[in-house]
């Protein structure tokens, strides 16, 4: 039987902007190595796989390379899916995932993530961070990635990464972020380790980025804008131990996967 796709880009109100994401609805989990095998010839950053109803999914993430714990611009896509195809009458969804219950509410066309929190430490500056990345930040932090911390969003805009040498760290991703010009801070997202090159709008990165600005700057509420070429904008509130992460998303297509 043909499986339902959806390609949804999150994080944006427009076509062709934020991040992409494929949602694929099931009625039972197949063997990982379909839904691998299904992300790789997708070759987006990610591919959400669920399985559920009633208002409650189990949800993975795969990217063209491997399973992840945590992806916000796909759990917003998948959420996207479930309120205008599946389950259209619900305003709340709950997602079982490998990073523990995660809720997503319909706030007119804005969906609201609960999402937790990852308090990023400070760290020594790996060498393979400063020649991958081409410059040096002025701090780094990590938590399941590291933050590299630039005075100026012209200095983000401009990285070049080497990314065969950005391969090369321990962690899954970096993350490279500072103040911005018309939003609180400015971010953008590498995980060659993963098979993602760059990210164009990464909510997971969120879940570090707003406790260390909202400590910085000394507020719970920020506008984030990630500035990769595709480019999108995260409203992010820090609540405690979670974060609440806002975006909205728009379909790009709808069709089905003809594998057995």
């Amino acid at each position: 039987m043909p499986t339902p796709l959806y390609q949804v880009d999150a994080f944006t109100d427009r076509l062709f902007s934020g991040n992409p994401a494929a949602v694929c609805p099931l009625e039972a989990w197949p063997a990982d190595g379909w839904m691998q095998a299904v992300a790789a010839e997708n070759n987006l950053s990610e591919t959400a796989f669920l399985v559920g109803g009633s208002g409650r999914y189990g949800l993975r993430w795969f990217t063209p390379a491997t399973e992840v714990d945590l992806c916000g611009h796909a759990t917003l896509a998948a959420a996207y899916v479930i309120f205008n195809f599946l389950e259209t009458e619900l305003d709340e969804v709950t997602f079982d995932t490998r990073s523990g219950e995660l809720h997503v509410r319909r706030d007119g066309d804005w969906l609201r993530m609960d999402f937790p929190a990852q308090p990023p430490m400070p760290c020594p500056c790996p060498d393979e961070l400063t020649q991958g990345l081409g410059q040096r930040p002025r701090g780094v932090l990590r938590a399941d990635k590291y933050l590299a911390i630039f005075d100026t969003e012209a200095e983000i805009r401009s990285l070049k990464p080497d990314m065969e040498i950005l391969k090369r760290l321990d962690l899954m991703g970096i993350i490279a972020s500072a103040p911005g010009s018309d939003a609180d801070f400015v971010s953008r997202f590498f995980a060659p380790k993963v098979g993602v090159p760059e990210d164009p709008v990464t909510g997971s990165a969120h879940c570090m980025l707003t406790p260390y600005w909202a400590e910085r700057l000394g507020k719970t509420t920020l506008l984030a804008r990630q500035v990769s070429r595709r480019g999108g904008e995260i409203h992010c509130t820090l609540k405690g131990g979670r974060v609440e992460l806002a975006g909205q998303a728009v379909l790009f297509l709808r069709g089905e996967i003809m594998v057995n």
